[in-house]
């Protein structure tokens, strides 16, 4: 029993079989009942950190990012080194140089623009936008340039929270649409944006949709 106890969570169907068997369905449920199993469910290897909709159904709170709180501060570092870091970043954390210098250059952007999704008192999404111009329409418009929700968060709807928080504040300064960039193969965000309403940008047929390039300097 021991044996099955510390192996952690991944022998728990086994614990319930030899119970089951050894105890009789009734003698299992009253097992259960009897508050043994709480005090034994942690002797093995402690569980990884739960999702949220595996926890409870607190509120996911979407709120605009102040640069100048240091709570803040630190979950936007955290949030974007962990998608750097990621096979959908750049594969490795975020170099000192820029973990140093990414707050006070967000800050004295003059178009910065950051949502985070708070989850019992921490940060488990963001979004990064930027203020840009619409040529066309003569109104500004907001451009998503990062979206990230960390493994716990997805799933339930903080992605989607996120782009909304975006949509709501556009709406607010008279912005004539949102645009973004995404991976073609970041499967997960572009089930996020399309049920959003987003569609690959296209001014005219005859020109074909927009295509994303870049130049690094």
């Amino acid at each position: 029993m021991q044996m099955l106890l510390r192996r952690g969570e991944k022998c728990n169907s086994l614990f319930q079989m030899w119970f089951s068997v050894h105890l009789g369905a009734r003698g299992f449920d009253s097992f259960l009942k009897s508050g043994y199993v709480s005090r034994i469910r942690f002797f093995g290897a402690q569980p990884a950190l739960p999702r949220i909709n595996e926890i409870s159904m607190e509120p996911i709170e979407i709120v605009e990012a102040d640069l100048d709180r240091d709570d803040h501060q630190r979950s936007v570092l955290e949030l974007i080194d962990a998608y750097a870091a990621g096979p959908l970043g750049n594969g490795q954390p975020l170099p000192d140089r820029v973990k140093k210098e990414l707050i006070p250059g967000l800050r004295n952007h003059p178009t910065t623009l950051i949502f985070l999704a708070w989850y019992d008192s921490r940060a488990v999404g963001i979004v990064f936008c930027f203020i840009g111009f619409s040529n066309f329409a003569a109104q500004p418009l907001v451009h998503i340039h990062d979206l990230v929700v960390l493994p716990q968060g997805r799933g339930s709807g903080v992605g989607r929270k996120l782009v909304a928080a975006v949509e709501r504040k556009a709406r607010e300064m008279n912005c004539c649409k949102v645009t973004l960039e995404v991976l073609e193969n970041n499967r997960r965000a572009l089930k996020v944006y399309a049920a959003a309403g987003f569609t690959r940008a296209t001014y005219t047929e005859e020109a074909g949709g927009a295509l994303f390039f870049a130049k690094k300097l």
